[in-house]
Parts: C-alpha cells; sequence; structure tokens
C-alpha cells in the first residue's frame, strides 16, 4: 500500500489559498481545490465583518479539539496566521503578497510527524492565543 500526501484547500483559485495549493502540489501533493463565491458567502453569513473575529475564535477552539482528538496518529492539526496579506477581504491594502502570506501554511503542512500540534503559528514562530 502506498501512502499518498492529500490536503483540501478552499479559496484556491487565487491569492494565498492559490499559493497554498500551488506549493504543495510542487511538493507532489495530491491538492484538492475550492473556490468561495462571495455573494452566496454574503446570503449566508452577512458581512464579512460580523462573522469574522467569531470564526477566528471557533477555528482556535477547533484546532485545540482535533488535536487532542488526534494525539495518538500522525496527524498534526495547527493554525496558521499569514500576517495582513492582500487579498480581496481587506481590498489589497495587506502589506504582504499572497506568496509571503502562503509561507506559514506550507511550512506547516510539511512537518514531520512528531511536529507541533494544536497551536497557532505565524512567520516568526508561536502565536499566543
Amino acid at each position: 500500500m502506498s501512502e499518498q500526501t492529500i490536503a483540501l484547500v478552499t479559496d484556491a483559485n487565487k491569492g494565498i489559498g492559490y499559493e497554498i495549493a500551488a506549493g504543495l502540489g510542487a511538493l507532489g501533493w495530491r491538492v484538492g481545490v475550492g473556490a468561495r463565491d462571495e455573494q452566496r458567502r454574503e446570503a449566508e453569513t452577512g458581512p464579512i465583518g460580523v462573522a469574522y473575529v467569531p470564526s477566528k475564535t471557533f477555528l482556535n477552539a477547533v484546532t485545540v479539539q482535533y488535536a487532542k482528538e488526534l494525539h495518538d496518529t500522525n496527524i498534526l492539526i495547527n493554525a496558521a496566521c499569514p500576517g495582513y496579506t492582500a487579498t480581496d477581504l481587506n481590498g489589497f491594502r495587506g502589506v504582504r503578497t499572497p506568496q509571503q502570506g502562503a509561507a506559514i501554511a506550507i511550512r506547516l503542512a510539511t512537518l514531520t510527524d512528531d511536529g507541533p500540534t494544536g497551536g497557532f503559528f505565524d512567520d516568526a514562530g508561536t502565536v499566543s492565543w
């Protein structure tokens, strides 16, 4: 039986998502990609500002829960902060390029099995919750 490393990257048609998918694909990963529809998102969640902060809090909690649940496997669960990256979400006002923002996600996705799990990371290392 062979092993294949697989990643699912949402919003992979542009920006950070695209850079993450391209970077992992270049490393030989099988990458499933998806794109978000802005009008549908708005209709389902309301203005992005209302949902953004609670969604980040929820993501942190889920990261820790999954890491605890999968602690006896070789699956690592971490959250990544790409920094203030120029994307359509912020009207391209960010100071980082999508390539720079994708770097931390690619680094976390390529950790060895004994790497950290249940954490929140940026380019400088661990970020306090």
